[in-house]
């Protein structure tokens, strides 16, 4: 039996799941992020380590027996010193050479739209789209939580964190939103936010990512600028989708397939709402459920690849 294993890593958590030939899911497991720029490079090796150890675990198989692997990493394209350590990582924890490296965000392309021409955006913890058409490939946003990742759950804490210290200050009127947060980070005065988020013994990325929720609960509360935070996102959202379209030479009258990936888009109805307004007002697309989560899909792209390769 061949056995192709997929791996989705994330800025919360990496997936890690078999398929057969038949494209049946034979093993999963889960490790935590593999986001080397937040918890290291050994780091981020070491749990790629105990997630191919725990699928192969499953199987009783031995990584050399792997048929083919697919790893989309967090960042990874995005650093020339990093790539290369990554990639012969995944070689060495496999035991040979039948493998790809790539960004994440192929692993939601090939999950949500089984591997079909189209574009896929990813709103999770960061933010990005990417595409494929006829053979070209081309991506759009990811360029981290610093001065990107637009339509994020990162970015809209961020915004949510802005609106607190506008709320506070007079700039905009208080809100549900000011309340929520306050309460959550469980601050004695306002300007206790600053350390609580940046201190010392501060938030991490993920934990910040986090903070998307309490935004969304203050929307469903009837805070404005929370509402307002979400309908940036969608936005934010359509535009990639617009780059792409361009970038991979869609016709402006021919219909392009999209879907997304990533816990904004998949839990937080508000932001997939607005983007759908946004593309509406912006171009021809057919937008679709996604059809397999992008662990799946990583699994799926290492059989394509595999189909690809010379025997």
């Amino acid at each position: 039996m061949s056995v192709f294993l997929g791996v989705d890593g994330g800025g919360t958590k990496t997936e890690f799941v078999c398929i057969d030939e038949a494209g049946r899911v034979i093993a999963r497991a889960v490790t935590g992020t593999t986001y080397h720029l937040q918890i290291g490079l050994d780091e981020a090796i070491a749990r790629l380590g105990q997630g191919i150890e725990a699928v192969c675990g499953q199987l009783t198989l031995s990584p050399a027996g792997l048929r083919r692997a697919f790893f989309g990493l967090p960042a990874f394209g995005e650093d020339a010193a990093s790539d290369p350590l990554l990639d012969a990582a995944c070689g060495r924890l496999l035991g040979h050479d039948r493998y790809r490296c790539d960004n994440d965000m192929v692993c939601g392309w090939a999950g949500s739209l089984a591997c079909a021409d189209g574009i896929n955006l990813v709103a999770g913890t960061g933010s990005i789209g990417y595409g494929e058409r006829q053979g070209r490939k081309a991506r759009v946003g990811g360029w981290g939580e610093i001065f990107s990742d637009e339509g994020s759950a990162y970015w809209i804490a961020i915004q949510g964190l802005n609106a607190f210290t506008r709320m506070s200050d007079g700039r905009l009127p208080a809100g549900p939103l000011k309340q929520a947060l306050a309460r959550e980070l469980a601050l004695a005065s306002d300007l206790d936010i600053c350390a609580r988020v940046m201190g010392e013994k501060g938030m991490a990325r993920d934990e910040i990512a986090g903070l998307a929720r309490i935004v969304s609960d203050a929307a469903d509360q009837g805070d404005a600028e929370a509402s307002a935070i979400l309908d940036r996102a969608g936005s934010e959202l359509a535009a990639m989708a617009q780059a792409l379209r361009r970038n991979l030479g869609f016709g402006e009258s021919e219909t392009v397939l999209l879907s997304w990936s990533g816990g904004v888009l998949t839990k937080q109805a508000a932001v997939r709402t607005a983007l759908r307004r946004h593309l509406d007002r912006q171009g021809h697309y057919a937008v679709i459920e996604p059809r397999h989560d992008p662990a799946l899909g990583a699994a799926l792209y290492a059989a394509l690849l595999d189909r690809a390769s010379p025997a």
